[in-house]
């Protein structure tokens, strides 16, 4: 077998761009081994990245806790048809020379993008360079998306969802480049216990309660005062809490006076272990939570959205009757409630409907298409940018400096 080499880029604002690029990188190693060097980067933290672009990144947290219809503005101002050609342009310039400088370093066989905005100076190289080195977009938002995830210079683009999989075909993108793969998560999310007791087991957990999963971090709010009203709701069933690094909370769940099983965690490296051995998960509606529960089959209670992408998330989870919307406690006891009565049939319902849902082997069907697509090459030589090749390398050399010029 060949030996490729796949150059993922990737980002660091919130946790979804990271995380799929980690679960792709874990599937090459199980699919191909050594065979597959795989090379993670996030270009804004190399030499040469715009320190503004890295603080947006680093705000990202504070701005969409902080002020979400401030996020939402942006999020929905930076989606208007306009505003996305200049944002494509302007990361062209503002990125290229860290771009080049990674594919020169690098010299990939493919190039897979978890972050939309990398996908134009990538294409500028590929333009200015002559360079045809094939890319792949993988897509992290569920179903709402924004313009600049669909590139028609991508020669793949794999999405999350049949909705995201419409829109891209809507976006003019190829339809023979679109896939739907569901969105990579943890390879081990796959590897199935022989039973839900057996997984409770090996985690000192009680094997015989319903088990609720609550999942927070510094991004979600308030979490504790839902498991409150859980631990005074008198239901047979065990609370798991993970902080998520959330100390505040880590520390108000230690100091609970607990009337019902409780286990409570800070940070946890095995959060497949703990979604095996759960029956459904307490947490806002994040993609990359959101796709983990549904790909072990774990229905929601929502508690929270950020205006923009989880406002389809938690749409895509309720509509496809997955999950329930909880944003206040009283709402999240009422659906509770609802859950376990009659023998938890409504439960019963939930987890089907997320079974339905999850793709727990969606990292494999992307990196089976990707090292396709490594093998056999750009299908055509192509990066739809909105300027000719003389003029971008024009505007770059601009934007670089006048004495510079620049390199291909």
């Amino acid at each position: 077998m060949l030996h490729k080499k796949i150059l993922i880029l990737t980002a660091d604002a919130g946790f979804g761009h990271r995380s799929t690029a980690n679960a792709l990188c874990r599937a090459f190693e199980l699919r191909h081994g050594d065979a597959a060097q795989v090379i993670i980067v996030n270009p804004l933290d190399e030499p040469g990245a715009m320190p503004f672009m890295r603080s947006a990144e680093n705000d990202y947290d504070k701005l969409a806790r902080e002020w979400p219809q401030f996020y939402k503005l942006g999020y929905k101002m930076s989606d208007l048809r306009l505003t996305t050609n200049v944002t494509e342009m302007a990361y062209v310039m503002m990125m290229y020379d860290v771009i080049a400088r990674l594919m020169k370093q690098h010299q990939p066989d493919v190039v897979v993008v978890t972050f939309p905005t990398y996908q134009y100076p990538v294409a500028a190289y590929r333009r200015i360079s002559g360079r045809n080195v094939p890319m792949a977009t993988v897509v992290t938002d569920l179903v709402s998306l924004q313009k600049m995830w669909f590139s028609q210079s991508a020669d793949l683009c794999l999405v999350p969802t049949e909705i995201a999989g419409a829109l891209a075909r809507e976006r003019d993108l190829d339809p023979q480049s679109v896939h739907v793969t569901g969105l990579p998560v943890n390879p081990t999310l796959a590897d199935v216990p022989a039973s839900k007791a057996e997984a409770r087991r090996a985690l000192g957990w009680p094997e015989d309660k319903f088990t609720l999963l609550a999942v927070g971090s510094k991004r979600v709010e308030r979490l504790d005062t839902f498991t409150h009203v859980v631990n005074h709701a008198g239901h047979d069933l065990h609370l798991v809490g993970v902080a998520g690094g959330n100390d505040s909370l880590y520390h108000t769940w230690q100091g609970t006076a607990w009337h019902v099983p409780a286990t409570v965690y800070d940070f946890v490296g095995n959060m497949p272990d703990l979604m095996h051995a759960a029956d459904g998960v307490i947490t806002k509606a994040g993609g990359l939570i959101v796709t983990e529960s549904l790909a072990c089959g774990l229905p929601l209670l929502l508690t929270q959205f950020i205006p923009g992408q989880e406002t389809g998330n938690a749409r895509f989870v309720v509509d496809e009757g997955a999950g329930d919307l909880t944003l206040e406690p009283l709402h999240l006891l009422e659906a509770l409630a609802h859950w376990l009565a009659e023998d938890r049939r409504l439960f019963h319902e939930r987890a089907a409907q997320a079974c339905r849902l999850g793709k727990p082997d969606a990292a494999f069907k992307a990196v089976d298409l990707i090292w396709q697509l490594a093998e056999n090459g750009a299908s055509r030589p192509h990066s739809r940018l909105p300027v000719s090749r003389a003029k971008l390398k024009e505007l770059v050399r601009q934007f670089a400096g006048a004495e510079r010029s620049v390199a291909p």
